[in-house]
C-alpha cells in the first residue's frame, strides 16, 4: 500500500508525524513524504524535515494524506498542489487529511457534499466549499477521512487502520505506540478550555486566522468560478 503524505513549509509537524507513526506501522505499507523538491522543509515550530519524493515522481496512491498547519494558507492557492490532489485523488482508495489539511482538500474541490473534520478554529470555513463541518476527533464519510487539530490526527490514522487492516491490528498498532493518553488538562477542546483560555488563544492565532478565513474565501470564490474537478 502507498501512503504519501504532504510536506509543506510551515506545517505543524504532529499534523504529519502522529499519523505518519501509525501508517508506517501497517503491514506491507510504504510511507512517502511529498512535497515539491526534496530539499529540508521546516515547520511552524521550527522542526526541519525531509521530502522522500519529489510530487513530479509519486506513484499512485492507496491513501494520500494532507497535515495542516500555518503554511496550509499559501496551499489553498497552490495551482501545482491542488493539481496534484485532484490526479491522486481520482485514484486513490482514501482521500484524508489532519487539522486544516482538510481546508486544502477542500479548496481542491475534494470535499464538496462531504462531512469533514478540522481544527476548531476554522472549522466553519470548511462551509463556503461545500462540506458540512463536523466536531469530532475525525469523520469518516465514503472515502474521505478527516481528523481534528494537531493530536486528533492519531486517532484519525488509528480509525483508518481498523478501516483498511481491521480493529485488530489497529489496536495492536495503538498498543505498540503505547497510545494511551491522560492529559493534565482538560482543555484540549473550547468546551473543556472554558473561555478565558479560548479568547486568551483567539488573540494569540487571529493575525493567522484573519489570514486563513481570507484564503479560503478566496480559493471558495475560484472553485465557483468553474475550478471545480470533473
Amino acid at each position: 500500500m502507498h501512503i504519501g503524505l504532504l510536506l509543506f513549509p510551515r506545517l505543524t509537524q504532529l499534523d504529519l508525524t502522529g499519523p505518519f507513526e501509525v501508517f508506517a506501522r501497517m503491514p506491507g505499507a510504504r510511507t512517502y513524504l511529498l512535497w515539491k523538491d526534496t530539499q529540508p522543509i521546516t515547520c511552524d515550530r521550527g522542526m526541519n524535515i525531509l521530502p522522500s519524493m519529489a510530487l513530479s515522481e509519486a506513484p499512485q496512491l492507496d491513501v494520500i494524506c494532507v497535515p495542516g498547519g500555518p503554511g496550509q494558507i499559501d496551499l489553498m492557492e497552490d495551482d501545482e498542489v491542488l493539481d496534484f490532489l485532484r490526479k491522486q485523488a481520482a485514484g486513490a482508495k482514501w482521500v484524508t487529511s489532519v487539522c486544516t489539511g482538510s481546508l486544502v482538500l477542500a479548496a481542491a474541490g475534494l470535499l464538496d457534499g462531504y462531512k469533514a473534520a478540522c481544527h476548531w478554529a476554522s472549522r466553519d470555513q470548511l462551509a463556503l466549499f461545500g462540506a458540512e463541518p463536523v466536531d469530532a476527533r475525525y469523520v469518516i464519510d465514503r472515502n474521505r477521512a478527516t481528523g481534528g487539530g494537531v493530536t486528533a490526527g492519531i486517532d484519525f490514522a488509528l480509525a483508518l487502520a481498523a478501516q483498511i487492516h481491521g480493529e485488530t491490528m489497529a489496536k495492536a498498532i495503538q498498543l505498540s505506540i503505547e497510545y494511551d493518553p491522560a492529559p493534565p488538562f482538560a482543555a484540549g477542546s473550547p468546551k473543556g478550555a472554558g473561555e478565558d483560555v479560548v479568547s486568551t488563544l483567539k488573540v494569540v492565532m487571529a493575525p493567522m486566522l484573519e489570514k486563513r478565513l481570507a484564503a479560503s474565501h478566496r480559493a471558495a470564490a475560484r472553485l465557483s468560478g468553474g475550478q471545480r474537478p470533473a
